[in-house]
């Protein structure tokens, strides 16, 4: 890797927007991998103007460029495994604009997620992706990666509701994407080319969201199933009622039994599984379509069906369901976090896969996410210190892969590739799509500069270049 020019980097951002220190750089060589990888220098640009200068600086000295948001992605995506720079783009963080009339935002990267859909609840709107992360994510990290999260399964993911981008190439020439319109055939839909690009193909300096009306309310249920297979069915007649709840959220045993040991809340630790599902609409219609959830979920062999009826229920029941990250700090120092999707009706078959591998490495695994679109987080537990452990989590997540791509499924649902699925993307990407993609990366980052090594294994980011 070329040295990176750190005095002309100053002239850019000023003294106190780029880190060089030994300690400071530490602190931006992790996300929530927990994979390390320590950069050469830490940028924080202000503008898109200092984005396209420091592009412009990388492709002249031969430096990487990583971007980065708040670092909560799951994948490796903000790694600067081959050094360079890492830019974060935390200063830009304002709203730019909030139009109630069109429903839609202008924002920055920077923008906390959480804080974007509380101004629009301001205004009686609703932004709706929700990542798990969102009190903390930006905008421009949820873009990179296309983020989902519950409410998917009704409203969508992330790219479903970006109109339009401002986005600095690797050259350093900055484009404007889409419109501020819902309907826009003008040309290629390179809006849709970089949502979900994780930060290969350009920097977003600006994105144009659309907004929508806020649900009147929201009813919340927790059914518990003393059977996977009743469960998963479960899932499939409430989508097929007519029906479709803003989340369906599932959790298997090894779940409710951590988060049991963890808070003592109660919960049926014999049960196979619960469903936690949320409705939302109008006032005269939700009631209506949770009593009928209520119903489908007793037809299908719930045990236990447990309905809100205060914002202090709502939060009880979804207590469990939020407190599952710390929970399984209790079980082991790490996890290895999947994000695999299969069709809903597949969820039974996987669970059982994933049980097999448990058995068969010795692993604790624990399954919860997204059953309304078959979203499933697959937590395999590691002791990272433990090396032998480690290796038989690799060969775990190995075999679910393959499991996962001869149920119909993919490899990621909203996590990205990375560094740490790169390795398996041509087992769901045929040879021509992927070169299809290389060409696509070659021609808009001729100069290979701008966050190379993530996705494409081996790493022809590199090796086309011979280093």
């Amino acid at each position: 890797m070329n040295a990176v020019p750190l005095e002309a980097l100053q002239r850019v951002v000023g003294k106190p927007n780029l880190l060089v220190s030994a300690e400071e750089r530490f602190t931006y060589a992790f996300d929530a991998s927990k994979l390390e990888a320590v950069p050469d220098a830490v940028v924080f640009p202000a503008s898109a103007e200092e984005v396209s200068e420091i592009l412009a600086l990388a492709v002249r000295y031969g430096f990487p460029v990583v971007p980065r948001g708040a670092g909560s992605g799951m994948v490796g995506g903000v790694l600067a495994q081959k050094g360079g720079v890492v830019l974060v783009l935390t200063r830009l963080n304002r709203i730019l604009e909030l139009d109630p009339e069109n429903m839609l935002a202008v924002v920055e990267p920077g923008v906390v997620t959480g804080r974007l859909q509380a101004e629009a609840a301001r205004h009686g709107l609703f932004y709706p992706p929700d990542p798990a992360s969102l009190q903390f994510s930006t905008l421009g990290g949820n873009v990179a990666t296309g983020a989902g999260g519950p409410r998917a399964v009704k409203y969508g993911v992330t790219r479903d509701y970006v109109l339009g981008l401002e986005v600095v190439l690797p050259t350093g020439a900055a484009i404007r994407t889409g419109a501020r319109t819902i309907k826009s055939v003008v040309g290629y839909d390179l809006t849709r080319l970089f949502v979900g690009s994780e930060g290969t193909l350009g920097v977003v300096t600006q994105i144009t969201l659309r907004l929508i009306p806020a649900p009147e309310t929201v009813r919340t249920l927790l059914a518990v199933f003393p059977d996977l297979d009743d469960a998963a069915r479960t899932v499939s007649a409430v989508m097929r009622s007519r029906i479709i709840p803003s989340t369906l959220e599932f959790m298997d045993r090894a779940t409710i039994e951590a988060v049991e040991n963890h808070l003592k809340l109660g919960l049926p630790t014999e049960a196979e599984a619960i469903l936690l599902i949320e409705v939302d609409g109008r006032h005269t219609v939700v009631d209506e379509d949770a009593a009928r959830v209520e119903a489908i979920c007793r037809e299908h062999g719930a045990t236990q069906v447990e309905r809100a009826g205060t914002d202090t229920e709502r939060d009880r029941l979804w207590k469990a369901r939020r407190s599952i990250s710390p929970a399984l700090g209790r079980i082991r120092s790490g996890k290895i976090n999947e994000d695999v999707t299969v069709p809903r009706t597949r969820i039974p078959e996987l669970i059982r896969t994933i049980r097999d591998l448990a058995a068969r490495y010795d692993l604790v695994i624990v399954n919860f996410g997204h059953a309304g679109d078959g979203n499933i987080h697959t937590n395999i537990m590691v002791d990272r210190k433990d090396a032998d452990e480690l290796r038989r989590a690799e060969r775990a997540v190995e075999e679910l892969f393959r499991a996962v791509i001869d149920l119909g499924g993919t490899l990621s649902g909203e996590h990205g590739i990375g560094i740490t699925k790169s390795p398996f993307l041509q087992w769901e990407v045929d040879e021509g799509a992927f070169e299809a993609m290389w060409r696509i990366k070659r021609a808009l980052d001729p100069a290979n500069i701008l966050n190379p090594g993530k996705m494409f294994v081996p790493n022809r980011a590199f090796f086309a270049k011979g280093s």
